[in-house]
């Protein structure tokens, strides 16, 4: 293990490797501080060449490793284990935007570069990247793909998944798949790309991707509407589809609840209504700037009962304000306390029988919970989160957990779901995996990852 070391060490070179125990302490868990671990070293590559050869260092050893982006991440899937034997390789020094394709609408960037970065460089050549999440300030591009993430815009623009045109991949060998093109049309065999998204660093390491730009949709209007029911939102958000021709860039769904918590325990957080709605829903826009556009489309839906009171932004201030409160509600759900976290999606048309439906199901499981509920419903996820009586003990918060969650998911299964809509699997959501997308979808999962790492030194542990 001391050779291996040293060699690790030689492939980054001085300012290249830690095991400075302060500057580990914040890679050796997750942000929301549930799952802890140890490493051996941590490493900082600075190129595609090196992480190859840290790969290939380690794969001879037998020594497994455990990529790591912005570690944003909601399922402990980027937190090494407790043996101290692992390897923690951090990308966040391969950060560069490598091109912008203007003509193409496309722009190809290392996997360490952060998405607010990324988004930045798109709109100085003129063009727009659609991701968006709450963590762009932090997360990285190579960790957005390897976990397939969602966010606000996916109803009009997809997921990760769809933006990426190529990857170039590290394999588990230390052989480079070199798959950057950045064609929409290419039928020459098999997608390989799309094995590597979402699977959380299993299957390889991705060092650099080539991703799918869109025109500037210029100016947006946003506004935050007041609703009588979380079910309303669906009837709105159709409604609201037809009459703003598919310009709908964002529909975000928040409870009374969560906002509650934002003005609790964030600084200077405040709705701007003069009286509290059940629910809440903040839409963006792309009007050209025209808030008359939106002005008029939100009057025909209140003249229709699918909502009662309106603000939109007068000005990017105001705008920022707003998404402010939505951004927020992870840091103040971490202040509240421990919760069960359900990251689920169906079908927008069993959307309502879900929150309905849902809302029985948890009263029968548990008549004392609290539910905190909020997500991207135009798109149809929902962050449908638990908070159970504060004061049961460990062993009985962990079996009233598993019995609350798995009749959520029953009911998700139930109506053509999924339990997992874009925080993935990790460590959190292993066992859940193998209870819903068990038999053929599993089994095929175990063959790919046995025939693409089968030494098993990919991020060990996590997913299957």
């Amino acid at each position: 293990m001391t050779t291996l070391l040293e060699r690790l060490k030689a492939i980054v070179g001085p300012g290249g490797w830690s095991t400075d125990s302060a500057d580990l302490e914040p890679h050796l868990t997750e942000w929301r501080g549930i799952y802890r671990g140890r490493t051996l070293v941590r490493l900082m590559p600075r190129s595609t060449d090196e992480v190859s050869a840290i790969v290939t260092a380690c794969a001879e050893e037998g020594v497994a490793i455990v990529p790591q982006g912005g570690n944003t991440g909601m399922c402990g899937g980027a937190v090494p284990d407790t043996s101290g034997r692992q390897v923690v390789l951090s990308l966040g020094r391969m950060n560069r935007v490598r091109n912008v394709d203007a003509l193409n609408f496309s722009m190809e960037v290392d996997a360490g570069c952060i998405l607010a970065h990324a988004q930045d460089a798109a709109k100085q050549a003129g063009r727009y990247l659609p991701l968006s999440i709450g963590a762009e300030g932090t997360c990285q591009i190579g960790g957005n793909i390897a976990t397939n993430a969602g966010g606000m815009n996916v109803g009009r623009y997809g997921t990760a998944r769809a933006l990426v045109l190529g990857l170039e991949v590290v394999l588990a060998d230390g052989t480079v798949l070199n798959s950057l093109r950045s064609l929409r049309k290419d039928t020459a065999g098999y997608d390989l790309k799309q094995l590597f998204v979402g699977s959380e660093g299993t299957l390889g390491i991705i060092t650099a991707a080539s991703l799918r730009l869109f025109p500037d949709p210029g100016a947006l209007s946003t506004a935050l509407l007041g609703i009588e029911s979380a079910g309303k939102a669906v009837d709105l958000l159709g409604n609201l589809k037809v009459a703003l021709d598919d310009r709908i860039e964002s529909f975000e769904l928040v409870s009374q609840r969560v906002f509650g918590l934002v003005t609790r325990f964030i600084a200077d957080a405040s709705l701007p209504f003069q009286i509290e709605y059940p629910w809440y829903v903040l839409i963006d826009t792309a009007t050209g700037g025209d808030e008359q556009v939106l002005e008029n489309a939100l009057a025909a839906a209140a003249a229709s009962g699918l909502l009662v009171d309106a603000v939109i932004a007068k000005n990017d201030r105001e705008a920022a304000e707003l998404w402010r409160l939505r951004h927020s509600i992870s840091e103040a759900e971490r202040q509240d306390g421990k919760a069960l976290k359900h990251d689920i999606s169906v079908p927008l048309s069993r959307m309502q029988e879900f929150l309905a439906r849902g809302d029985e199901r948890l009263a029968e499981l548990r008549a004392d919970a609290k539910l905190v509920a909020f997500g991207h419903v135009g798109d149809g996820n929902l962050h449908y989160n638990v908070v159970l009586p504060r004061d049961l003990s460990d062993p009985e918060w962990a079996a009233e957990g598993e019995r609350v969650s798995r009749g959520i998911y029953d009911l998700v299964q139930e109506l053509g779901g999924s339990f997992s809509a874009e925080h993935g699997v990790g460590q959190a959501k292993r066992s859940w995996l193998r209870e819903y997308r068990g038999g053929p979808e599993l089994e095929l999962m175990q063959q790919l990852k046995k025939t693409l790492d089968p030494s098993n030194i990919l991020n060990p542990g996590k997913v299957i």
